[in-house]
């Protein structure tokens, strides 16, 4: 009896939580003073000095963990941060890298605006979207929210941006186009998308946008049945000295 109930503490002192530690004590003091069994020292405090190792172990635990997680807390919010600044130019880079995102094309040769065919069988609608960044306090709205075009003939849209605050603000704009095949087509002769644009205290203005759909687009066949093209733009805060990357190709995207 004496073997089993000292094994029995030091099993339960290494293993098991404070509260049946505490039970197997009490037990073995009741089952002892009924029985008139002695408790060897020796086994009592085996079980106390387990029980204080586990609880030593279980503060280092504890402790290392709640480092940990602070430090890794205080990480993913740094690098948040960052990516929140760095999420223009690396929308610029994907885009104008893999053509995707509903890209247009900025364009340069005004031989071809100039004679450029409408193609009067086919009409698109374009609606316009805005939005601005969380961190962004500007008014930001499409004029019109929407236009009917035919692909080779141009035209002149506005958004128009309010700073309502009592201090300069710098911004610039990413945009989107859907269905992402559009894209491709969509030529614009004149943007303020990725330039920067700053709004003193409440002041307020008309951003243009001039563009067309190439003649091309009605010849695709993946657009075969879209009629309906949405542009949407998002305004970000710039901060004092942010820069675009810019990547060579044969044509530039804005």
């Amino acid at each position: 009896m004496y073997t089993r109930f000292c094994f029995t503490a030091v099993y339960c002192g290494r293993y098991q939580s404070c509260l049946v530690r505490s039970f197997v004590v009490h037990s073995l003091l009741r089952q002892s003073k009924d029985t008139s069994l002695s408790i060897s020292p020796l086994c009592i405090t085996r079980l106390y000095s387990s029980h204080q190792n586990t609880r030593n172990v279980f503060r280092k635990w504890r402790r290392k963990n709640g480092y940990d997680v602070a430090l890794y807390g205080t990480a993913f919010a740094l690098f948040t941060f960052a990516m929140s600044y760095a999420a223009v130019p690396l929308y610029r880079i994907y885009c104008q890298s893999t053509g995707k995102g509903g890209r247009a094309t900025h364009v340069q040769n005004d031989e071809k605006v100039e004679n450029m065919q409408p193609i009067t069988n086919r009409q698109i609608t374009v609606k316009f979207f805005a939005d601005v960044n969380s961190q962004m306090a500007w008014n930001f709205k499409p004029t019109q929210t929407e236009v009917k075009v035919r692909p080779g003939e141009t035209v002149l849209a506005f958004y128009t941006a309010k700073n309502p605050l009592g201090l300069p603000v710098n911004g610039i704009a990413t945009y989107n186009v859907l269905p992402y095949e559009a894209g491709q087509y969509l030529n614009k002769i004149q943007c303020f998308c990725f330039e920067e644009q700053r709004l003193n205290p409440n002041e307020e203005v008309d951003l243009p946008i001039f563009f067309y759909f190439d003649p091309e687009y009605a010849k695709d066949p993946r657009l075969l049945d879209v009629d309906e093209v949405v542009l949407s733009y998002t305004f970000f805060e710039a901060k004092e000295g942010l820069k675009l990357p810019f990547i060579q190709s044969n044509t530039n995207s804005i």
